[in-house]
C-alpha cells in the first residue's frame, strides 16, 4: 500500500496512545476537547475525503485529519487509497484488524475510519444564504432518527439542518453512521437556541411550518393546491394556509412528546401528515421525509 504519509509499517499495538486518542472520539468529552469526530466505514470516509478534496480545490476549510485502514479494506475499495494519497495534510496509516477494532465504535468495524474536523458554521451564516428549505430538529434524541432526517434533507435537496439544544449529539459515532455520509453534504448547525433559530429564518422571509399531528393544515391538501397552481389554476391559496412553493423551514419535534407549546407558537402554521390507516402516529423520521419531499417537489416545479 502506498498511503500518503505512511512509513511502510502497519500499526499493531492496540495500547498505543494514538489508538486511545482515536477511540476517545466516541465520547462527547473527547470530541469537545479535540474538535474532532469519527467517521466509520467506506461510504462515510469516501464522502469525507471527497469533501476534503473539494474544499482544498476551492480554498475552504479542511475536513479530514487522519485515515486509518486495513489492507483488506483498501484492496476492496482502491479508490479510498487514491483519495487518501491526493488529500494533503491528511495523516494516513495502515492498521491491523485489532487496532481498527480498538479505534472504532462498532462491534464489527468495516475496515476504515477517518478522524474528521467538526465544522464551524453559524446559524447566521446559513440564514444569510436565504435558504429555500431547512429542517429544524428540536429535542430529537434518537441517533437513528436524527440521521434519517439528515439523510432525507440531503436527498430532498435541503439547504441546511439545525439541531436545537436538547437534541442528540449528531457527531457521536452512531449518529454519524446513520447519516450514511450525508453529514458531509450540507451545513449542520448543532446546539442552537430555538428562539434565535426562528428569528434568524423569519428575518430572511421563510415560512415556518411545524409538523404536528393535530395541525389545522393537511399536507395532502397543500400538495393538491400546489399541483393545481402548477396546472394553471387561478384559484388563490386558501386563506390562512401555507404555500409549499415558498422558502420553508420545517420543525420536527421529540419522538415521544412532539413539539411543546413554545415550539408550536414559533411556527407560522401547524401541518399534519394525514393517517389513512389505524396507526396512531408516524415515526418522526418518516414524517420528516414526507414533509421535506412535499416542499422540495413544490419548490422545484413551482
Amino acid at each position: 500500500m502506498n498511503l500518503a504519509g505512511d512509513n511502510e509499517l502497519t500499526m499493531t499495538n492496540v495500547r498505543a496512545e494514538k489508538v486511545r486518542e482515536v477511540a476517545r472520539l466516541a465520547t462527547r468529552t473527547g470530541r469537545a476537547r479535540s474538535g474532532e469526530f469519527l467517521a466509520e466505514g467506506p461510504q462515510a470516509v469516501r464522502e469525507a475525503l471527497r469533501l476534503h478534496l473539494e474544499n482544498a480545490e476551492h480554498g475552504r476549510a479542511e475536513v479530514v485529519r487522519a485515515v486509518y485502514a486495513t489492507e483488506d479494506c483498501l484492496d476492496k475499495h482502491p479508490e479510498l487509497e487514491v483519495m487518501s494519497n491526493k488529500a494533503e495534510r491528511v495523516h494516513t496509516r495502515l492498521v491491523n484488524q485489532e487496532v481498527l477494532a480498538a479505534m472504532a465504535d462498532t462491534v464489527t468495524p468495516q475496515g476504515i475510519v477517518a478522524v474528521c474536523i467538526i465544522p464551524e458554521t453559524s446559524l447566521q451564516d446559513v440564514a444569510d444564504t436565504k435558504p429555500r428549505l431547512v429542517a429544524v430538529l428540536t429535542r430529537v434524541q434518537d441517533p437513528g432518527n436524527a440521521g434519517t432526517i439528515i439523510r432525507a434533507a440531503d436527498a430532498a435537496g435541503a439547504d441546511a439542518v439545525v439541531l436545537t439544544s436538547g437534541s442528540v449529539d449528531i457527531y457521536n459515532p452512531k449518529s454519524v453512521r446513520s447519516t450514511v455520509g450525508s453529514i458531509f453534504h450540507l451545513p449542520i448547525i448543532t446546539n442552537a437556541d430555538f428562539g434565535s433559530t426562528m428569528a434568524a429564518f423569519k428575518g430572511q422571509g421563510s415560512t415556518i411550518l411545524a409538523a404536528d399531528g393535530y395541525g389545522a393544515a393537511d399536507l395532502d391538501a397543500l400538495q393538491d393546491a400546489s399541483a393545481a397552481r402548477r396546472a394553471g389554476s387561478t384559484e388563490p391559496a386558501p386563506e390562512g394556509q401555507p404555500v409549499l412553493e415558498e422558502p420553508t423551514v420545517w420543525i420536527f419535534g421529540n419522538e415521544g412528546q412532539g413539539l411543546d407549546e413554545t415550539e408550536l407558537a414559533g411556527a407560522d402554521h401547524r401541518v399534519a401528515v394525514p393517517l389513512y390507516g389505524i396507526a396512531e402516529s408516524l415515526n418522526v423520521g418518516t414524517a420528516a421525509t414526507m414533509c421535506l419531499y412535499a416542499s422540495a417537489r413544490a419548490q422545484r416545479r413551482g
